[in-house]
């Protein structure tokens, strides 16, 4: 049975600050069918508590120019999948994950370590799984500056861009002096780019197969409005990028038995939904009606997400008799619009700052639609999660969202959810409005999207399938 390392900067159980954690959490379970999977991350401050009887299995130096560290790896093994811990105090026990003036020098260690572990430890690894820029340096590390060594000889690499923007892009002494690099890998174009080192573009370089995470983000990546600087480099390992959707925990987002909402329903019972939206229209402070549509945001709030389209819309979309529900944090300007909009619209749009896993489920249980008109979106869980609540997802036609959520189409009644393909106010008001006309005049048809979204399959059984398929080509 072959061994799988996946190496990343979060996973779920353990730390989440967005999709990857989902990622790294779900799809080893998914394989393990298949395959032998083992995890490595770092240890933060904040997975301390939930580590349980994880005990240390190695410990080594990390030398280079600029590093000299001790790095601890600690194992716990969860639901059949063994976690590695890279311990080191003064890199990872800090508040917060990321956004540190020495970032490069972090993941620099972490890189070094996962790779002297491999070294030190017997684990017969035949392929690694890197996942986004924390973990970029990898394969480059692995098949040229470990590769006299048996335990790296035979492995291959598949490396997983989850957000092409964050590149991990530092000075080139990060390359130099923190990673030890000699100066004809620093000068070969490898991993140059723009007179520093970029940990991305290195893994782009030197991994044997290179995942995305849906199809279409695949091909948008290959242009000049989505490569981010980057498509001419994909553009030379086309051939070897695939762009699998990711899946989601659908025994956690479960609304038949989500322990987060107070009405549980499932596409058979539709109408308990609305007790839902109800109650949460209640805890908001909304007006309490169960026939006026509720929409929902559940986002980070930034140009990205395209938030900025809703709130200089807001008097058009108010004007359709509609409530609002938004939870989220971000750029403080969009945050202050939708206080400012609590204010204007009182009783009928509610803001909660940061991010509430509970309320997150109530949400999605609650609303009628949900709103993601992203200008880029990698993958997006959001929308099938939506789904699964029978929330019926409005978003832009790009990346993830294209190819998880079909259009409704009134010839035949088809569809799960609504889309519009323009990055404008002008696109998403259009459609919104076709959707509240949908739901007002036309009531079984809107309940009968509502059933096909609920009936969609977004486990990871079905991408599972195509990352075996990409783990058996090597």
């Amino acid at each position: 049975m072959k061994h799988i390392l996946f190496v990343a900067s979060e996973s779920l159980p353990f730390v989440k600050t967005g999709g990857l954690a989902d990622v790294v959490g779900s799809l080893p379970q998914a394989l393990l069918s298949n395959y032998r999977v083992s995890v490595f991350i770092p240890l933060y401050l904040n997975v301390i508590p939930k580590l349980e009887d994880a005990k240390p299995v190695v410990t080594f130096m990390v030398n280079t120019p600029c590093i000299q560290q001790p790095a601890t790896i600690l194992k716990q093994t969860h639901e059949g999948i063994d976690f590695y811990f890279l311990q080191h105090q003064a890199y990872f026990e800090r508040e917060g994950l990321y956004g540190y003036p020495d970032d490069g020098e972090r993941f620099a260690f972490f890189n070094l370590a996962c790779c002297t572990f491999i070294e030190k430890m017997n684990l017969h690894i035949d392929i690694v799984h890197s996942h986004d820029w924390h973990a970029g340096m990898i394969p480059l590390l692995s098949r040229v500056v470990y590769k006299h060594h048996p335990n790296h000889k035979t492995i291959k690499h598949v490396f997983t861009i989850h957000n092409l923007a964050y590149q991990g892009q530092f000075p080139i002494s990060v390359g130099k002096e923190c990673l030890g690099l000699s100066d004809q890998i620093l000068n070969d174009g490898s991993v140059r780019f723009d007179n520093g080192v970029n940990f991305l573009k290195s893994a782009l370089v030197y991994a044997h197969k290179i995942t995305t995470v849906s199809p279409s983000y695949a091909q948008e990546i290959l242009g000049l409005a989505f490569g981010e600087r980057l498509h001419e480099v994909l553009k030379l390992r086309q051939y070897d990028l695939f762009g699998i959707l990711n899946g989601i925990d659908t025994q956690f987002w479960d609304p038949s038995k989500d322990p987060f909402i107070p009405y549980h329903f499932d596409s058979d019972n539709l109408e308990v939904k609305v007790k839902n939206k109800l109650a949460l229209q209640k805890k908001c402070g909304l007006k309490m009606s169960e026939n006026t549509l509720l929409l929902g945001v559940v986002s980070r709030l930034t140009w990205q997400k395209g938030i900025h389209l809703i709130l200089d819309q807001m008097s058009d979309i108010m004007g359709l008799d509609v409530q609002l529900v938004v939870l989220g944090s971000g750029e403080s300007h969009l945050e202050d619009g939708f206080r400012h909009m609590v204010e204007k619209y009182y009783g009928r749009v509610a803001y909660v700052n940061g991010y509430n896993e509970p309320f997150a489920h109530e949400i999605y249980a609650g609303c009628d639609i949900l709103l993601m008109p992203s200008l880029f979106e990698p993958c997006g869980l959001s929308q099938m999660i939506a789904m699964r609540y029978g929330t019926l997802p409005l978003v832009r036609e790009v990346g993830g969202l294209k190819d998880s959520v079909a259009p409704y189409n009134s010839a035949n009644n088809t569809g799960t959810g609504f889309s519009f393909r323009e990055f404008s106010v002008t696109d998403l008001y259009h459609v919104l409005r076709m959707a509240v006309y949908l739901y007002y005049h036309y009531p079984s048809e809107f309940e009968q999207t509502q059933r096909n979204a609920m009936n969609e399959d977004f486990s990871w059984a079905l991408s599972s399938e195509q990352y075996s398929k990409v783990y058996e080509s090597l």
